[in-house]
């Protein structure tokens, strides 16, 4: 179930954020100074192959792969997200539903609409 991380890391010009975690999921969710949401990521099989699907206001849906920076023999880089695939977006919106129901409805309400809004494969 997801919980949200208390006094999450704010970024200068990227307006005030919450990130929200548990073992399979990190949402952020970006707000404007209306305290209006303006953008989230959901970043999703954090233990095996982690992807991100985000969306923002002004540029829509982004669908990426997390590359955690790790090569053999070589030391840790940072991670960064890549182009991927399609979003299997029906399994990914089932399994949020059933972990957002510790955080506020209208978050969780607000980012299963709009994952709904992702063209189904």
């Amino acid at each position: 179930m997801l919980t949200e991380i208390r006094n999450a890391r704010q970024v200068e010009g990227e307006g005030f954020r919450r990130w929200f975690m548990d073992e399979y999921f990190d949402l952020i969710v970006w707000y404007d100074d209306e305290q209006s949401i303006v953008g989230f990521q959901l970043c999703y099989d954090k233990q095996r192959k982690e992807r991100a699907i985000t969306w923002t206001r002004d540029h829509g849906f982004q669908h990426n792969r997390i590359d955690a920076g790790e090569t053999p023999g070589h030391s840790k880089m940072t991670p960064i997200v890549v182009a991927d695939g399609a979003f299997s977006r029906d399994p990914i919106v089932e399994r949020f539903r059933a972990a957002s129901t510790g955080i506020q409805p209208e978050i969780a309400q607000f980012v299963r609409e709009t994952l709904q809004q992702y063209p189904s494969a």
